[in-house]
């Protein structure tokens, strides 16, 4: 029997902590994720790589930012399974490594994973993409018609059946492994709650008339960066009613309910299996979401609805439960920290670094960096986050040589609403450069040289 620990890593998309029990969510059911918490430790301020799925997952899949490896949007890939991923350092090390679920890897690509089962992710990939026109503030008529019109109750959808084959094969996969079997790295890839919005009608019942309305002050929707009008403008949602709005978040909590009951099934298994006492579970998302926060709807921007993501780990031979994390990391540091605790050696060109210390001993206190990125659809220019302790930094990059750049900076203690943008403050000034310098050297480069680089890849395709 191998003496280092199985890992079961649980990828749900678009979940916003917030929506959490062991978040301080007082409505959403989630007894499940909160158990895992209370048999673990919770990071508070853990964030993506990037707010949209596809750059999330390849950075976590290679351990480097968005900028780095180059997976500007849902349309991009890594470029060969030979790259220096973390699944393939873990085979190396000695691993099978298994993916069960969504990644957003296109059909011909895994990069050292194996299928628990075929045909999950099939896409095809262009590498094409493009920029708004700074003053073009255009109203789509079909992203939010299209994406309302599947606020709704029902039994069936593509997720719910997709996400119900997750459970099951996962599942059996961890019901069939014998204990003296080579380590695994099992990556469940469930789709909710990511829309369509269209849930059981019991989920729904649950949480009709008892979400509350998001908090928009007067006049904060005058206020917001360029790049997010352009969000509210290219995906519709000027559009949006306060019963629309009503309707999508009363079936997000339940959606975020259904999902705790399929990942309570998943733990079920795990718990019935002989590889119970030697397997660490993590569970995170790929990235948060807007549920009208902010005017927004989905991802695809820096406030924490979008950006931040929950993180719980879980290893009760190792890890005392009920604890909590307060230092920023991201999914680049989870898989440094996961390729850690496999004995894999990590590629020297990787980002972030390993959680393993700070997961032992709270006093090591972390790097307390996180790092997340956008340069996807419904923007004008390409964006990048810090986060260091209570401060957040956003840089928007020019959008064309007469306008921009754009900035945000918010102190999330004081300020956890992020309604009092303090980057045009003059007594913030040396605190705007000092995090433009982070970020800079975080990235390798300066934010404005990776988003001109992003625009020459995403006008040229593959």
């Amino acid at each position: 029997m191998s003496d280092r620990p199985n890992i079961l890593m649980i990828m749900s998309d678009e979940h916003d902590p917030a929506v959490m029990g062991c978040y301080g969510d007082p409505i959403v059911q989630t007894p499940h994720l909160d158990g895992l918490a209370e048999r673990g430790i919770t990071f508070d301020a853990a964030y993506t790589s990037s707010p949209l799925c596809a750059p999330a997952r390849a950075s976590f899949t290679a351990a480097q930012y968005v900028s780095r490896c180059g997976v500007w949007t849902n349309d991009c890939q890594l470029p060969s399974d030979d790259y220096p991923s973390l699944p393939c350092a873990l085979n190396a090390a000695g691993y099978e490594c298994w993916l069960g679920g969504k990644m957003h890897f296109a059909s011909a690509h895994r990069y050292g994973f194996r299928e628990v089962y075929p045909g999950a992710n099939q896409g095809q990939k262009s590498g094409k993409g493009g920029r708004r026109a700074y003053g073009d503030m255009s109203e789509s008529s079909r992203g939010w018609e299209g994406r309302v019109a599947a606020f709704k109750t029902g039994d069936t959808s593509p997720i719910l059946e997709k996400d119900r084959k997750v459970t099951a094969e996962c599942s059996a996969f961890l019901q069939n492994r014998k204990a003296d079997d080579k380590p695994f790295f099992l990556l469940a890839g469930y789709l909710a709650p990511h829309f369509p919005l269209t849930i059981p009608e019991a989920y729904y019942a649950r949480y009709k008339d008892k979400v509350p309305m998001p908090e928009i002050p007067d006049g904060f929707l005058d206020t917001l960066p360029t790049n997010y009008k352009h969000l509210r403008a290219g995906f519709g949602v000027t559009k949006a009613t306060p019963e629309q709005t009503k309707l999508g978040r009363e079936l997000y909590w339940g959606f975020v309910n259904w999902l705790d009951d399929e990942i309570g099934e998943l733990l079920a298994a795990l718990r019935e299996s002989a590889v119970a006492d030697n397997t660490i579970v993590i569970y995170c998302s790929d990235h948060g979401e807007n549920k009208g926060d902010h005017g927004l709807w989905w991802k695809n921007n820096m406030y924490e609805h979008a950006s931040r993501m929950p993180l719980i780990a879980s290893y009760p031979k190792r890890w005392a439960g009920g604890q909590r994390r307060a230092g920023a990391c991201s999914l680049v540091d989870l898989a440094q920290t996961i390729a850690e605790i496999g004995g894999a050696e990590s590629s020297g060109d990787w980002d972030g670094a390993s959680l393993l210390n700070y997961l032992d001993d709270e006093a090591s206190g972390g790097r307390d960096i996180a790092i997340s990125e956008y340069y996807g659809h419904n923007i004008a220019s390409g964006m990048a986050m810090i986060r260091q302790g209570p401060w957040k930094y956003v840089y928007h990059a020019r959008f064309d040589p007469a306008h921009g750049p754009e900035r945000e900076l918010y102190h999330l203690a004081d300020d956890p609403g992020e309604f009092n943008n303090l980057s045009a403050d003059p007594a913030q000034a040396e605190r705007v450069a000092q995090l433009h310098d982070l970020l800079t050297e975080e990235l390798r480069r300066d934010p404005e040289a990776a988003e001109a680089q992003s625009r020459a890849d995403l006008a040229k395709g593959y």
